[in-house]
């Protein structure tokens, strides 16, 4: 997908095998299932998430399921002093810094037209998807380069290149991860860490019901995900595998690849879909109404 693909560090051609690692957003979803699988690869794990019950659930399943170590830490990504805390006590665990940081943590929030959507929204979802992936890479990103090896693993989304419309908060805020993973996979080029973008459609997880999406756009997404949706464990295998190849993208569905290629071959054309794509989609509406508590709307993707 890119000039970067395929070039690989000397150091470490299977860097998800007997990993240590830490993932954010793991206390479901996708990031539960970057825990369980590198725990299946050997690896220990800090499974951070802002739900310290569901991080617990991570741990437990782990240790149950591989007799591996694994270690449940609360961490608001959007909180700056939260993720330092993390990486300190990541380095005690692993008596020194991690081989590999995945940076999963994330809301959905849409339904809602640029000029409706209200500030709250906006720093909410900027806070974790973008700036959460923000803080992961500059407190990680140094230690790992003065280690001279491991990888970074950002989860962003299709959206960040999709621009569909009435999601203008999540497209912005997956666009900025995509960016940054580019720009650090070359500032880390030759050092001996690789930098992964996990670019996904519809994936099983629990964004929907735990986001800020409006009732028409989440019962729609709801469908979609249900009928296009991929596991996570797909999702999560796929993206560790890429990433012990080198592979600076990773699109793990046909239609995140048809979109990409779209866009970029015949913009005009695309831009006339998704103008007719904005008038057949249910109409913008207000957010449907929560089905858990405030402390459990930051989670995985």
């Amino acid at each position: 997908m890119g000039i970067l693909d395929g070039i690989l560090p000397v150091f470490g051609a299977r860097r998800s095998h007997a990993a240590k690692a830490v993932v954010t957003g793991a206390g479901s979803g996708i990031g539960r299932a970057f825990a369980l699988e590198i725990a299946a690869r050997g690896g220990e794990v800090v499974c951070a998430d802002i739900d310290k019950d569901r991080a617990d659930e991570t741990a437990r399943l782990i240790e149950r399921t591989y007799g591996r170590p694994a270690h449940a830490v609360f961490c608001d990504v959007s909180r700056r002093a939260d993720v330092e805390s993390l990486a300190l006590h990541a380095e005690l665990i692993f008596h020194g810094p991690p081989t590999l940081v995945i940076n999963n943590a994330g809301v959905g929030i849409g339904g809602k037209p640029v000029g409706q959507i209200g500030f709250d929204d906006w720093q909410w979802a900027l806070g974790i998807n973008l700036w959460g992936v923000v803080h992961g890479c500059e407190i990680f990103a140094p230690q790992l380069r003065a280690a001279g090896r491991g990888g970074i693993i950002n989860v962003a989304s299709a959206a960040g290149f999709a621009a569909a419309p009435g999601m203008a908060v999540y497209n912005v805020s997956k666009a900025g991860v995509l960016s940054l993973s580019e720009t650090l996979a070359a500032e880390l080029s030759g050092s001996g860490v690789a930098v992964t973008v996990l670019c996904p459609t519809f994936v099983q997880t629990n964004v929907v019901r735990d986001g800020r999406i409006g009732t028409g756009a989440s019962r729609l997404a709801a469908e979609l995900m249900r009928w296009t949706g991929f596991s996570p464990e797909r999702v999560a295998r796929t993206t560790l595998d890429s990433h012990d190849h080198g592979r600076l993208y990773v699109l793990p569905q046909l239609d995140a690849h048809a979109v990409w290629l779209l866009k970029r071959h015949f913009p005009a054309l695309y831009a006339q879909g998704l103008g007719v794509l904005n008038r057949v989609l249910p109409q913008h509406d207000s957010p449907a109404p929560a089905t858990t508590g405030t402390s459990t709307e930051k989670t995985g993707v």
